[in-house]
C-alpha cells in the first residue's frame, strides 16, 4: 500500500522525490544491499541508511503517512537547506551524488549509475575545415528546452527531445579556436546519445529568466506519451550507440513531479505507476490516492492557469532493460 509523507514546512519537493525512488523497485533492490554504518553517529549521517530506515518504516507502518524528520535532519548536515523552496530538478541531482558518494560497495554504485545516468558524446566540428574534437560525458537528467531560440513553443516532449539533439551554430561571440586553422572560426556543435539509462529522467525546463532577472513559469500545454520510443524520435545522426543499444531504448512513463503555482511561491506533487498493481497513485505530502491516466494528463500544462500542476519531472523506465 502507499504510504504518504508528512510535509515538515516547505518539504513537498523533497517528499516528492523521496517517492518516486522508493517506489522504483531497481533502486529498492540496491537501498537494500548498502552496508550499514558502525557508529550511531555515522548512521545519523548517512543518506542511503537513512533512507532505507525511511523504505522500512513506510513499508511496516500501519499509518497512511509517516515522516521523514530523521532523514531530513541527515540532509541538513550535509548543507541541504530545510524549510525553503527547493528546485525539484537541482534537489533531484544532490539527493543522487549523495547516495552515490556515501554508498561504499562499488557494485553498488555501479548499478545506482547504470539505473539513471545518461550518457551523451559531444561533437564540435570546425565549419572552415575537418577539424573536430569529440568528447563523452555523463548526465543524470536530459535538461529539455520548451521554447526554440526564437522563443516559440514546442508542441509536444517529442518535438523537445529533437531539438535537445538538433545541431546548433557557433558563430560570432561564440566562435571557437581551431588549431588546424590557427583561429577562430564557426563551429558546429552537436549531441549524440550513447547509452540511455534503465530510469530515464527528463527535465522540462519550465522556469526561464526574463530580462528584468526574474523567473517566469512556462505553463503553456506540453503533452507527453505513456510509452516513449526514442528509435522513433531521434535520427541516426543524433545517435552514437549501436543496434542491440538501440533496441533497449523503448520506455513507459514510471513518474511524474509536477509543480504548481508560481516561480517564487508553488508546490510539488509526485504522479507514480506503481510496479506491483501497474496503477497510478497522486502523492501529495501525507495524503495519498489512486488516479487515472487522465488525472496525469492535467499536468500537460494550461497557459492561463500557470497556477495549476504542470509537469517539471518525467521518469520514464525501460520496458525491456538488458
Amino acid at each position: 500500500e502507499a504510504i504518504g509523507l508528512y510535509n515538515l514546512g516547505q518539504s513537498c519537493c523533497l517528499n516528492s522525490l523521496l517517492q518516486v525512488f522508493l517506489m522504483n523497485i531497481r533502486f529498492t533492490r540496491i537501498l537494500r544491499r548498502i552496508t550499514v554504518p558502525s557508529s550511531p553517529a555515522q548512521r545519523r549521517n548517512d543518506v542511503p541508511y537513512q533512507m532505507l530506515l525511511l523504505l522500512e518504516k513506510m513499508q511496516c507502518g500501519k499509518c497512511k503517512a509517516v515522516g521523514p524528520t530523521d532523514l531530513a535532519c541527515c540532509l541538513s548536515e550535509h548543507r541541504v537547506q530545510l524549510f525553503v523552496q527547493h528546485d525539484a530538478a537541482q534537489l533531484f541531482l544532490i539527493l543522487w551524488n549523495l547516495l552515490k558518494k556515501q554508498m561504499k560497495k562499488p557494485e553498488l554504485v555501479e548499478e545506482l549509475s547504470d539505473l539513471y545516468t545518461i550518457c551523451i558524446q559531444e561533437h564540435l566540428a570546425c565549419q572552415k575545415c575537418s577539424f573536430e574534437v569529440k568528447s563523452n560525458s555523463t548526465m543524470l537528467t536530459l535538461p529539455l528546452p520548451v521554447l526554440d531560440a526564437n522563443s516559440h513553443r514546442l508542441k509536444t516532449l517529442e518535438d523537445c527531445l529533437r531539438y535537445f539533439f538538433h545541431p546548433e551554430e557557433l558563430t560570432g561571440q561564440n566562435m571557437c579556436f581551431c588549431q588546424q586553422c590557427g583561429r577562430k572560426t564557426a563551429f558546429l556543435q552537436s549531441m549524440k546519445l550513447v547509452h540511455l539509462p534503465q530510469t530515464l529522467t527528463l527535465h522540462l525546463k519550465r522556469f526561464c529568466f526574463e530580462r528584468s532577472s526574474r523567473t517566469q513559469k512556462l505553463s503553456h500545454y506540453l503533452p507527453f506519451p505513456q510509452e516513449l520510443d526514442l528509435r522513433e524520435v531521434l535520427t541516426e545522426s543524433q545517435c552514437q550507440a549501436d543496434d542491440s543499444e538501440k533496441a533497449t531504448w523503448q520506455y513507459e512513463l514510471f513518474a511524474v513531479v509536477a509543480h504548481s503555482g508560481s516561480s517564487s511561491c508553488g508546490h510539488y506533487c509526485a504522479y507514480i505507476r506503481s510496479l506491483t498493481d501497474c496503477k497510478w497513485y497522486c502523492f501529495n505530502d501525507s495524503v495519498v490516492c489512486q488516479v487515472s491516466w487522465d488525472d496525469v494528463k492535467c499536468t500537460y500544462g494550461h497557459s492561463n492557469l500557470y497556477w495549476r500542476e504542470t509537469a517539471y519531472l518525467l521518469f520514464y523506465m525501460k520496458k525491456h532493460p538488458q
